[in-house]
């Protein structure tokens, strides 16, 4: 006979259940047709399905199964049950309207004092909300690896969450390399300070940042990539990631590099083009008008150069002219400026040196053209004519000095240097 105590208890659990989200049904243990009979089901129960209590009594919950139900989860769940066993899954049920919902159950049998099961509890938590969510999210991830554009997803605190299939094939780091890490193991050095600065300065303010950055991918060549990088709040306001999408545009940038090479270097010798070298020109005319410093110009002409390519060819001719310019950039300054200006014409400007010092390089530089044996033709010389960059000339006037210069080397005998002591 029940106490006071157990009569007190139940009342308390049944109270419980009543007031639980979570939907509770009770029924029979009959599993052979017609099936169960639903003995007890809570608030709950009767909101997620849409029945009232009195059309479910005694009823099967069957009634809940429809075309979308998975049938061979049915059948495993009558094999746990029959065993005895509690029985876990997620199907897809149907309210009394006909919607279909996303059910999740947990069914355990109840036993009596003989251990012989006389009732089935079910609990079951309606899924559909969060399983539209996952479909959602899994949608957005084939979204995202369909795309051609890498995505990076890091936390607040810039670790990567996840990248995309884009991601890996334009940095060759796998998914799994890069989780939990910090995008700048992608750092190439290329970058300095005031950029990074500047990226988290918008990114503190809740501005969206935009620029190229060049990374470093996993083989350690550099990517260029167009970024956009969106910082990511929630429904309060509470920064929770950022999300950085980027367009690879490695190829657009080494075809604008080689169109700006074409377009400042002579197609023979690789050097300076004409065009380029009279913007270097003019740009070392204007430090020495503004700060004073000594620079010069040599005009170089390789001595009786129409007969080579009468005698032996214009690709022999052509093959000197490299070799010569090959051989003049080998002994000189990095900072020093070596072009071809037309012909077997050439432009040297050297920066931070006086008349006499450029003179000197230029002497030096004739001897060792005297002394190289070129294999097309043998010796060749070359004339020079030097002239240091005044504060009061232009470009051009130190042009038209170098040339007339370099005229009287000529009229001299060639293979000599005529510079501002010379005429």
């Amino acid at each position: 006979m029940a106490t006071m105590h157990d009569l007190e208890y139940l009342r308390l659990l049944q109270a419980a259940v009543e007031q639980s989200f979570d939907a509770v049904v009770i029924t029979t243990a009959e599993l052979d047709r017609p099936g169960p009979e639903i003995v007890y089901a809570n608030p709950a129960f009767l909101s997620m399905t849409g029945y009232p209590l009195e059309e479910i009594l005694g009823e099967t919950p069957r009634l809940l199964q429809g075309e979308a139900t998975n049938r061979p989860m049915l059948g495993r769940l009558r094999t746990a049950l029959a065993a005895g066993e509690r029985f876990s899954a997620r199907t897809v049920n149907y309210r009394k309207d006909g919607t279909a919902y996303d059910v999740e159950w947990s069914i355990s049998p109840v036993r009596d004092d003989a251990g012989t099961v006389t009732h089935f509890v079910s609990v079951q938590r309606d899924i559909s909300v969060e399983t539209r969510e996952h479909e959602r999210r899994q949608m957005l991830v084939y979204a995202l690896d369909a795309s051609s554009d890498s995505v990076v997803i890091t936390d607040r605190d810039n670790n990567i969450l996840d990248v995309n299939r884009a991601f890996e094939e334009h940095t060759g780091y796998s998914r799994d390399e890069v989780r939990g890490k910090n995008p700048r193991m992608l750092q190439s050095g290329m970058h300095d300070r005031s950029f990074y600065q500047r990226l988290w300065d918008t990114l503190d303010r809740g501005d969206v940042f935009r620029d190229t950055f060049i990374d470093k991918q996993k083989n350690g060549q550099l990517l260029h990539m167009e970024e956009t990088i969106t910082p990511v709040r929630d429904e309060h306001g509470e920064l929770t990631g950022y999300v950085s999408v980027g367009k690879d545009i490695t190829d657009r940038v080494r075809t604008e590099n080689e169109l700006k090479r074409l377009a400042t270097t002579d197609m023979l010798t690789g050097l300076i083009n004409r065009m380029h070298f009279e913007k270097i020109l003019a740009h070392e005319h204007d430090r020495v008008q503004r700060y004073g410093h000594p620079a010069a110009l040599i005009m170089i002409d390789l001595d009786r150069f129409k007969q080579i390519n009468d005698q032996f060819g214009h690709p022999c001719g052509d093959a000197v002219l490299t070799r010569f310019a090959r051989l003049v950039s080998d002994h000189i300054r990095t900072t020093d400026s070596f072009a071809r200006w037309g012909g077997e014409e050439f432009m040297l400007i050297t920066p931070d040196t006086d008349e006499h010092a450029a003179t000197l390089l230029a002497d030096k530089l004739r001897c060792r053209v005297h002394d190289t044996e070129f294999p097309e033709i043998g010796r060749v010389t070359a004339s020079f004519g030097v002239v240091a960059l005044e504060p009061d000339s232009t470009p051009e006037q130190s042009v038209q000095v170098a040339d007339q210069r370099l005229y009287l080397a000529k009229q001299q005998g060639r293979d000599r240097v005529v510079g501002p002591r010379s005429t």
